[in-house]
Parts: C-alpha cells; sequence; structure tokens
C-alpha cells in the first residue's frame, strides 16, 4: 500500500516539473523573437536614419575628398636612392684582431695581447653611420646645412632645390627662420643631425650580411649624390682609424724592442710588427674598406612618396564615416 502511495503522489511532481519547462521554453522563445524583432526594427532605422541624411553624408564626403587631393598635391615629391653593400672584411684590425694568431707565441714571451675575439667590423661601420659625430661631420664636410634645413622642393624643368626664401635667404647667405629661445635663426648641428638621420635608412640581412642604405630626399640627384658620399666617407672614416691605431701599435712595438734581451721575445715582436705593417698596407690599397658596392646607387626616376592616390582614398573614407556618425547622432539626438 505504501508503494502504491508513493508512486501516486510522485506522479502529479513530475507533470508539473514537465509543465514548468515547457513554460520557460515558451518564454525563452518569446524573448528570442522579441530581441530578433528589436535587431529588426534598429538595423531598418539606422538605415532610415542614414537615407534621410544621404545628402549630408554625400555634401561631407566630397569635401573630404576634395581637401584630400588638395592635400596630396600639396605635398613635394620625395625620392629615394638605394645601395646595397658587402661587408669587405669582418674582424676589426690592431693587436686585438692578431691575439688569436699570435697568442701562443707572445704567451710563450710571457706577453699579453688582450682578448682575440676581435669586433665585427661591419657592425661597426653600421654603427657609425647614425653617430651623431659622424653625421656632423658629413654635413660640415659636404655643406649640406643650407639644402638639408632649407629645402622645400624640387624643380624638375630647372633640376635645382626651391629654397624657402622665409627661413634662408640666398643672396645674402643669412638664415632668417623665426625660431624661439633657445634655438638660432641658423640651425644648430644637433638639428641638421636629426634632420638627416630621419632621412637615412641603414639595414643588414641577418643570413646573407648584406647591407642596404637608403637616402630619401626632394631630389632624386642630391639623394643619390649624398648616399654615394656616405659610403665612401665610413670606408675613408674607418681606414683612417684602422692606419692610426696599427701605427700607434708599430710605434709601441719598435719602442719595446729596443729592451728586449731575450731571442724568443724578439721574435714574437717582429712578427707582431710584421702583422701590423700588412695591416697598415692593406689600409693604403683597398678603396672599399670596410663596405663594397655591390649594387650602387642610381638615380632615382619615380618618387616613392607621397602616396597621392591612398591619400585621397583614405581621405574620403575617413569622410564618409564621420558624415554618417554625424547624421546618426543628429538623428537619435532629435528622437530623445
Amino acid at each position: 500500500m505504501s508503494k502504491s502511495v508513493e508512486n501516486s503522489q510522485a506522479m502529479p511532481n513530475e507533470v508539473n516539473a514537465q509543465l514548468l519547462q515547457q513554460q520557460l521554453l515558451q518564454q525563452q522563445l518569446l524573448l528570442q523573437n522579441t530581441q530578433n524583432q528589436d535587431d529588426e526594427i534598429d538595423l531598418a532605422e539606422l538605415w532610415r536614419a542614414i537615407w534621410a541624411g544621404k545628402f549630408t553624408i554625400i555634401i561631407i564626403s566630397m569635401i573630404f575628398a576634395v581637401a584630400s587631393v588638395f592635400f596630396a598635391l600639396s605635398k613635394p615629391d620625395i625620392y629615394k636612392a638605394s645601395a646595397i653593400l658587402a661587408p669587405a672584411s669582418d674582424k676589426a684590425g690592431g693587436l686585438g684582431g692578431m691575439s688569436g694568431k699570435l697568442g701562443g707565441l707572445a704567451s710563450m714571451a710571457g706577453i699579453s695581447l688582450g682578448g682575440g675575439g676581435g669586433v665585427d667590423k661591419t657592425a661597426l661601420a653600421l654603427e657609425i653611420i647614425k653617430s651623431r659625430s659622424f653625421v656632423e661631420t658629413f654635413i660640415t664636410k659636404h655643406d649640406l646645412v643650407v639644402p638639408l634645413m632649407a629645402s622645400m622642393k624640387w624643380d624638375r624643368a630647372s633640376d635645382t632645390l626651391v629654397i624657402n626664401e622665409e627661413m634662408y635667404d640666398s643672396v645674402n647667405n643669412k638664415w632668417l627662420r623665426e625660431v624661439k629661445a633657445p634655438k638660432k635663426p641658423e640651425p644648430s648641428s644637433w638639428e641638421a643631425y636629426q634632420a638627416f638621420s630621419n632621412l637615412v635608412t641603414v639595414s643588414q640581412d641577418k643570413t646573407s650580411s648584406m647591407v642596404n642604405i637608403d637616402i630619401e630626399f626632394y631630389s632624386p640627384e642630391i639623394a643619390k649624390q649624398w648616399l654615394t658620399w656616405l659610403v665612401q666617407d665610413i670606408n675613408e672614416f674607418m681606414r683612417d682609424q684602422d692606419q692610426i691605431e696599427a701605427k700607434a701599435s708599430i710605434d709601441y712595438l719598435t719602442k719595446q724592442l729596443v729592451n728586449i734581451k731575450v731571442a724568443t721575445m724578439e721574435t714574437v715582436f717582429y712578427q707582431l710588427i710584421e702583422e701590423q705593417t700588412k695591416s697598415m698596407m692593406l689600409t693604403m690599397v683597398k678603396k672599399e674598406y670596410v663596405l663594397k658596392t655591390i649594387d650602387p646607387a642610381q638615380v632615382p626616376d619615380t618618387k616613392d612618396k607621397p602616396k597621392r592616390a591612398l591619400i585621397v582614398v583614405l581621405g574620403t573614407m575617413l569622410g564618409g564615416m564621420l558624415s554618417v556618425l554625424i547624421v546618426l547622432i543628429r538623428y537619435f539626438s532629435k528622437k530623445n
């Protein structure tokens, strides 16, 4: 009897649970249908708002398009000269460069030559190209301050740079630019260094070790000339540094040789002097001392910047998005 009573009581409970589940499902379906209808209504309302403000969208987009055209045309052409270089030598000269070869013999004589790994001369040259002291010397040597700081654009017809007369008086060779203190009308070496650094790009392929140097400027001829000078000057700079180091090493070894009484040590010193003499001769005969030109700089025929078509397209798109936003904000503000 007790089991039959329990079964009779459990039956209504299961029926009630099923009815509750069905009611919950129906409510969820109703909510989903309502949300979908709301979404459809919102999208339809957005489209009506955009369509109502179509003339505003067209006018604003046209204004941005015309402004983009004028902006793109106002930007001067920029040309890029490029050169591909290869490392001409891997290790630095001097006593450090010889320590690997003669370190054992020198140690037998009681002489220490220091570390023997040497320095990657190509990496050192690339860092020197970007250094302030080298760039400032380069600008002064080739008299680049005026074209670097006062030029506006390049006149293709006359193949000359157009100088901004408000910044520099070409007749009297006088700077006229208006700047706030502590700056002066004549650009400082730091300003010239920053301007030149923005034009130069130096990169090296880690796999092939090939070096790419690019210079961007208004004039394609000047960009090519500056790049040629830059490669020549860095080779000359590295050559001069190694010559000074080799000469100093030879002088030092020669002075020390006078005081040497042991035959073994004399042999070591003579070999060191011989190696330094070879290094000195090498600096004199190698024209491209550190960076060897694979593909020399050429006068570019086509401009690299600005991308005028891209500027116009992006400007028009920006105007279209901004106009749609304005239309929607105005529409819903009035509605509220």
